[in-house]
């Protein structure tokens, strides 16, 4: 053992030691400063924090659930505030751009300095860990997509309509450069128990949100994440600690991460007896289908835009894959009846979105604009009508049913009409 390795495990034992003595009833800390509001900060410095161009006016549409006006039919969308994909450049979402997803709950307002995470269960020697002793840790950053498994999904009505926006039909994903301690790491120093299966993973806020995570998937690239695109973690993102659990669908993904468990079994909790199984038209669920598959919109031209006239035109758009990297992104400009190879920008990080370009030139003739993308695996993005092939689904499902589960990435179609209007072509 080098010094190196002596030093982590010495401090690491300090953390066992404090588990063992509150071992008995966990009664910690959630880093809840007393008294204290959400939102209470000092006034904003714009100087020294930043702000973008007053002629830069994207944001986030949607609301989290927490305000009346999630009430009004006209603005409730699944999930949250989506991010507006239509504004992005390159494959990094801005922080204050990430979508959020929250259940409906306002960030809790922690403070770091009390904020604890515990490792207990079925494991060798229980952790209690500080933001401080976590921060101490070798630390790894890497790129990696968030997806909320309701993304594109259109059995809601503003996402069926031909004026419907990328962001609107897509806005639920969003990526971003994670840094944190890999949880291997802090389970191989907890020392995982033969036997221990799962890992149920608990966040901070008033709804204590629980997920389990097979532990073979968290001893493989599950990070424990304090930064995002090189600052703290955001409030609206888990501020100070989060799960980054990449290519799962986005519920894994713990937010204020204040416990983990390990045992032999699923924690099941209403989520994942009732919300999250996909249930299926033969009464027959899929539990514990993680993995986002293959997918990739256009961004630029997509719906909502007009083309000004007659001419070239990059089209833009991003790819991801919950299998690995995109190896491939194609482009067809004539409803699907030939593809053609767009070209994909280096670097391609695995599990994150990656950005695409093909050479189009618009003769002023209606077109329709598709992407399909293909990961390290092989797996492609599928029609409309491959994916109720997969799911032995009767041809029609998608466009008669009310009722749409997860995991919807079929191939996004943007129509563009004679005047350059783009518009959704998704059931058209």
């Amino acid at each position: 053992m080098n010094s190196r390795q002596f030093g982590r495990r010495g401090f690491l034992k300090e953390g066992a030691a404090l588990a063992g003595m509150a071992f008995g009833g966990i009664g910690l800390a959630r880093g809840q400063t007393p008294g204290s509001k959400a939102g209470e900060a000092h006034p904003e410095d714009l100087h020294a924090y930043g702000k973008r161009s007053r002629f830069e006016n994207s944001v986030r549409v949607g609301n989290n659930g927490v305000s009346p006006a999630f009430r009004n039919p006209a603005l409730r969308l699944n999930g949250g505030p989506h991010t507006p994909l239509q504004d992005s450049v390159g494959i990094i979402t801005p922080t204050s751009l990430h979508y959020i997803v929250s259940h409906g709950y306002d960030p809790p307002d922690i403070d770091p300095r009390q904020h604890r995470l515990l490792i207990h269960g079925m494991v060798d020697r229980p952790l209690i860990l500080t933001m401080e002793d976590l921060r101490r840790l070798p630390s790894v950053s890497r790129v990696h997509f968030l997806e909320c498994r309701a993304n594109n999904n259109p059995s809601v009505a503003q996402r069926k309509v031909a004026t419907a926006t990328v962001q609107i039909t897509h806005g639920l994903t969003s990526c971003s450069e994670w840094t944190g301690v890999p949880l291997s790491m802090l389970l191989k120093e907890a020392g995982v128990k033969k036997g221990a299966s799962w890992l149920i993973a608990q966040g901070a806020e008033p709804g204590n949100h629980t997920k389990s995570i097979p532990v073979v998937k968290a001893l493989d690239d599950v990070l424990v994440a304090y930064g995002q695109n090189g600052e703290a973690v955001r409030p609206d993102q888990g501020y100070p600690l989060r799960l980054v659990v990449p290519g799962y669908e986005g519920i894994n993904n713990v937010k204020w991460l204040t416990r983990i468990k390990l045992q032999d079994q699923p924690t099941m909790d209403k989520r994942e007896i009732v919300d999250y199984p996909e249930l299926r038209p033969d009464g027959k669920a899929r539990w514990f289908n993680s993995e986002i598959g293959p997918n990739s919109v256009i961004t630029r031209p997509s719906g909502g835009e007009r083309l000004p006239g007659r001419g070239f035109y990059e089209i833009s758009g991003l790819a991801w894959s919950g299998g690995g990297a995109i190896r491939r992104v194609e482009v067809s400009t004539d409803r699907g009846r030939t593809w053609k190879d767009a070209q994909l920008q280096e670097p391609l990080h695995r599990k994150a979105h990656a950005r695409f370009g093909f050479a189009w030139n618009w003769d002023g003739s209606e077109a329709v604009l598709q992407s399909r993308s293909t990961d390290e695996r092989g797996q492609v993005q599928p029609t409309i009508a491959e994916l109720a092939t997969l799911w032995s689904l009767p041809s029609d499902y998608f466009q008669t049913t009310g009722y749409i589960f997860g995991h919807f990435n079929v191939i996004q179609p943007w129509n563009v009409t004679r005047d350059g209007s783009v518009e959704n072509a998704l059931f058209s």
